[in-house]
């Protein structure tokens, strides 16, 4: 019922939305086309949401995706986020907000992709490159490209572009996103790891205890 509601509102809010049953047909649906966004549930009756969100990322790097579940706990918050999603919906919820935090998303996608004709470039003291070329959106090392999702990039361009300055995690929240999480900071530091994970091989984000984070690349 809930599935049925949330397609039939998105649908009066002008998108193309369509709702499974189960994970099989999601990924029958996956085989036939990719969406824009997934908006994911996590306890499911033929499996879990986190471990569908983690197999289609694993394929789609780059999907948008939303969880919308009963799981309220910090642990499974944080663990939605460290699997790539973008937003962690706790229900009961409104309809409205849903839709509010889509257009929020598609509204960073977009700004993200804005074509500006920028190009940065950085480097480490092992002699690794990385370059943000915001006019292509691609961020590579050593020429290699780098798959983030739109949070990620936002974070990655905030911290990039304001070095050698500290970035504290509210103004990460604040600049990066179009809400707050609940002042939910430990969010910064789940996208903190999972970007420095990506960013291989070199160190390019110090962490400053009780602080934030500072981009250490030198530029140039």
């Amino acid at each position: 019922m809930i599935c049925q509601g949330v397609v039939q509102y998105l649908s009066l809010s002008g998108y193309d939305a369509k709702g499974f049953k189960s994970l099989e047909e999601a990924r029958t649906a996956f085989s036939e086309a990719v969406p824009d966004l997934l908006v994911e549930d996590v306890m499911l009756p033929d499996g879990d949401g986190f471990s569908f969100v983690k197999e289609m990322k694993a394929k789609y790097p780059s999907l948008p995706v939303i969880f919308l579940t009963a799981r309220v706990d910090e642990s499974d918050r944080i663990l939605g986020f460290e699997l790539g999603a973008d937003d962690y919906i706790t229900k009961p919820f409104s309809p409205k907000e849903l839709v509010l935090r889509i257009q929020a998303l598609f509204r960073r996608l977009d700004e993200s992709g804005t074509v500006s004709g920028h190009v940065y470039s950085y480097s480490d003291p092992d002699g690794n490159s990385l370059v943000i070329d915001d006019n292509e959106h691609v961020l590579t090392i050593n020429g290699s490209p780098v798959s983030l999702t739109a949070a990620e990039w936002r974070i990655v361009f905030c911290l990039a572009t304001n070095a050698p300055n500290l970035i504290t995690r509210a103004q990460i929240l604040e600049e990066c996103f179009d809400y707050s999480f609940e002042s939910y900071e430990r969010v910064v530091d789940t996208h903190i790891k999972n970007i420095r994970a990506k960013l291989k091989p070199g160190t390019w984000i110090d962490t400053v205890r009780g602080y934030g984070y500072r981009f250490s690349g030198k530029k140039g």
